[in-house]
């Protein structure tokens, strides 16, 4: 079998059905790579874009740029469930409100919120996830988290449904969103589609299906530059790429807080914290 790539970005189409940990074990296999993890995951229902990091890139999870994130979502009025998407079971039941009421509440979900996250997610109280001890008949005491909404593009706003684009930081739960419009407006609702189209700087549009793991075709896995758009690229001689991969310190010749430090065939090196006058490498991808 050929060589393939063991360092760097892959971008998976999610489908329906599969767990974000599921399409990191068909990558697993694909890449015959151990090392690789999701930037951000998505619930089984769920669509869309999943940003894999593979082999030494995932050391680099802190700094690749994930935000903003941009879902496309339906929203079903009349219930609400215990997971407060399609996947629950319906908990309370209610008119379905005026279109006007839907869209006039839309500003109140926006901006800086305080979330409470759904019974059923993988938050943790006391080291136990929320989703296992609903699944044993118990519910933890959740706390609020603050989260940002951006804002919402409205697609189509009938009585029972919303279909919207929600653009959001990351921690930001849609299935919550849907729960919490439903009840300031005097109704219920639920999520009954969610499509992740875009994460920072990636789109789903750039995203292999499925189908291209499966089948172990040729995978191009993408720079991990890719995910550093905003950093500042400081590119160095020999004498600075071996003193980085001894994890000593170079001079910072451009702006900002961190750098992407590139070797002399302008590929990414390690990633840097500004010092003084000197970048000190924080996550160095080739040693010595």
């Amino acid at each position: 079998m050929p060589d393939l790539p063991t360092d760097g970005l892959l971008l998976v189409d999610k489908p329906a059905g599969m767990t974000s940990h599921d399409v990191v074990a068909l990558a697993r296999r694909a890449l015959r790579v151990r090392r690789i993890g999701h930037h951000g995951t998505l619930d089984p229902f769920a669509t869309g874009l999943l940003v894999l990091l593979v082999g030494r890139v995932t050391r680099l999870a802190p700094f690749i740029a994930g935000e903003p994130k941009v879902y496309e979502a339906r929203i079903r009025f009349g219930a609400e469930t215990d997971s407060d998407d399609l996947t629950g079971t319906v908990t309370r039941e209610a008119s379905v409100p005026a279109r006007e009421e839907v869209l006039a509440a839309l500003p109140s979900l926006t901006g800086t919120l305080e979330q409470l996250p759904p019974t059923v997610s993988a938050k943790q109280v006391g080291g136990e996830r929320a989703h296992a001890a609903a699944r044993a008949g118990r519910q933890l005491e959740l706390k609020p988290a603050t989260v940002v909404v951006h804002g919402w593009e409205v697609h189509e706003a009938r009585p029972d449904e919303l279909h919207a684009t929600i653009r959001c930081g990351g921690g930001t739960y849609i299935r919550a969103l849907a729960r919490d419009l439903g009840r300031m407006i005097g109704s219920a609702a639920h999520l009954t589609s969610l499509r992740r189209i875009a994460s920072g700087p990636f789109n789903v549009a750039d995203a292999i299906p499925l189908e291209a793991l499966r089948s172990g075709g040729d995978l191009l896995l993408r720079s991990p530059l890719d995910g550093l758009p905003d950093m500042a690229r400081e590119s160095l001689d020999a004498a600075g790429v071996a003193a980085v991969r001894h994890g000593r310190g170079v001079p910072a010749t451009l702006p900002g807080d961190f750098g992407a430090l590139l070797n002399d065939e302008g590929g990414l090196l390690a990633v840097a914290e500004r010092v003084d006058d000197s970048w000190q490498p924080r996550v160095v991808l080739s040693a010595a």
